[in-house]
């Protein structure tokens, strides 16, 4: 059988990329995916000053603006030795969670779930259940999830004056106090929320939820609620055998989520820093082992990887030859990592992910499911730290920085961000960046091959899918969707000799 080439179209997705794969047999058997976009944010950097990154970062995404601000926020209290109060380490943990929560939210009702009211699942035993779900804009999730998502992300405007693109959270601590008029609202939304999360999606109490510790345990709770949305997505995924696919690199990295306001020896963040390699033990995260290639990426090559603090982003548009992105290849020594919250749940050890890791490997369906555990997860941890906030709103919420302080140096701000890690690295010289490097979490789900030629995660996830239809290959937009992608891109089908065949859309 001829080899097919296709370059694929996604919608609900944020950014630009295409994905060009080979089918023989009816299978993936090659992937490259290709960032189409050159936005130049860590060259805008150079030759500002330090507090510009507090409204520039931001604008990198509208999604995750507040994961961007906390990054550059952490990288200049790092460069600087600066140690924040607890109050405003509360109240910047408060505003990502629920920037974390509305995000995931969103990715698995708005752009995950509207994939199975596909006509190709029209025998599932729960067809007509999954459309009045899911189905966009029409469906009862689809819409209360428009809803509660918009709730959810009022507390960073009740803590943080606005959202997106807010610049409340400054080196020494966060710009405004709360009071305890906005802890009460915020709280209230939090009560909101989990009571639709607990009636809706998940069918019962998030506590007993958040307490399952094995598969054996998740099976009897789907079949206990069977109505409830994550029981539908779950029966809707396993019907289109997401549990048998999405497969990508086995090392799984998490870079730590929520600084404790008062670490001890023994902890740092609330969910820990650290590496999975496959079902092994987790490992302490090594930052000095990152490091960035570009041998397959439009920029001016160098050999091998760099250390983001002496990383380069010089661009070099060579379309002609065989580089294809103009994303870089960020790789943790020699490995291929994936990121999110997949990796996020099994480096801290959640009993349940853990235990279906072991079983299912990184499927598609593991993926999304580890993203609502996660938001639940998030629920109860957002609500513990406004209760922990409203005991001491006397305490201070910033503290000076002398002059002094502020000198030439280098540092790093290494967090989770909803798509899992996010790195800004950093180097003031003359009192004005000399270099600013950004590795973002799709950097590297999404990176192409690196210098000795070894595929990204998501090019990995692809490779050996079958696909039922070629025409219509909503398989590869299951598994790219489970990741979360923040990118956006325009497809059509190539003849083996290299013609357009026809453009196509993948889902609704």
């Amino acid at each position: 059988m001829p080899r097919l080439t296709l370059e694929l179209d996604l919608n609900r997705v944020e950014g630009d990329v295409t994905f060009q794969v080979e089918i023989e047999d009816g299978h993936v058997v090659e992937a490259r995916c290709a960032g189409t976009t050159y936005r130049g944010f860590e060259q805008i950097m150079i030759g500002r000053a330090p507090y510009d990154a507090l409204v520039i970062t931001p604008r990198i995404c509208g999604i995750c603006s507040t994961a961007h601000l906390y990054a550059a926020v952490l990288a200049l209290e790092n460069t600087w030795g600066i140690t924040p109060p607890a109050n405003a380490v509360h109240i910047r943990n408060a505003s990502l969670m629920a920037e974390s929560i509305q995000s995931d939210l969103r990715q698995t009702f708005l752009f995950f779930t509207p994939d199975f009211c596909h006509e190709r699942y029209v025998a599932s035993s729960v067809r007509d259940a999954v459309v009045e779900a899911f189905a966009p804009f029409q469906g009862w999730m689809h819409r209360e999830t428009l809803r509660y998502s918009r709730r959810i992300i009022e507390i960073v405007a009740l803590l943080a004056g606005q959202w997106p693109h807010s610049s409340h959270m400054v080196p020494g601590g966060v710009t405004a106090k709360a009071t305890i008029r906005h802890i009460v609202d915020s709280q209230s939304l939090v009560t909101e929320v989990t009571r639709w999360v607990e009636q809706r999606i998940l069918g019962s109490g998030l506590d007993d939820w958040l307490a399952l510790a094995d598969g054996d345990a998740l099976e009897e709770w789907l079949a206990a609620y069977p109505a409830a949305a994550l029981a539908l997505l779950d029966q809707a995924a396993r019907f289109a055998g997401l549990h048998n696919m999405g497969f990508g690199a086995s090392h799984l990295l998490a870079f730590g989520a929520f600084p404790l306001p008062e670490p001890d020896a023994g902890r740092s963040h609330w969910l820990a820093p650290g590496i999975r390699s496959g079902h092994d033990a987790v490992l302490p995260l090594e930052p000095a082992r990152i490091n960035e290639h570009i041998r397959y990426s439009w920029f001016r090559p160098y050999p091998g990887g760099k250390h983001p603090f002496d990383g380069e982003t010089v661009p070099d548009y060579q379309p002609a030859g065989d580089r294809y992105s103009w994303a870089k290849a960020p790789r943790y020594g020699s490995e291929v990592m994936q990121t999110g919250p997949l990796a996020d749940l099994a480096v801290d050890g959640d009993p349940l992910i853990t235990d279906l890791y072991r079983q299912h490997r990184d499927s598609a369906w593991l993926r999304q499911l580890a993203r609502l555990r996660r938001m639940t997860y998030l629920l109860r941890l957002l609500r513990q730290t406004l209760d922990q906030l409203a005991t001491r709103l006397n305490q201070p919420h910033i503290i000076p920085i002398p002059p002094a302080t502020k000198q030439d140096g280098r540092g790093a701000g290494l967090l989770t961000a909803t798509r899992g890690a996010l790195g800004h690295w950093i180097s003031i010289r003359d009192g004005v960046f000399d270099r600013y490097q950004v590795i973002t979490p799709t950097s590297w789900n999404a990176s192409p091959r690196d210098s000795a030629g070894v595929p990204g995660h998501w090019e990995q996830s692809l490779i050996g899918i079958p696909l039922t239809d070629p025409d219509d290959p909503l398989e590869i937009g299951h598994v790219i969707r489970s990741h979360d992608p923040c990118l956006v891109c325009t497809v059509h089908f190539l003849e083996p000799g290299g013609g357009i065949r026809n453009r196509i859309q993948l889902g609704v």
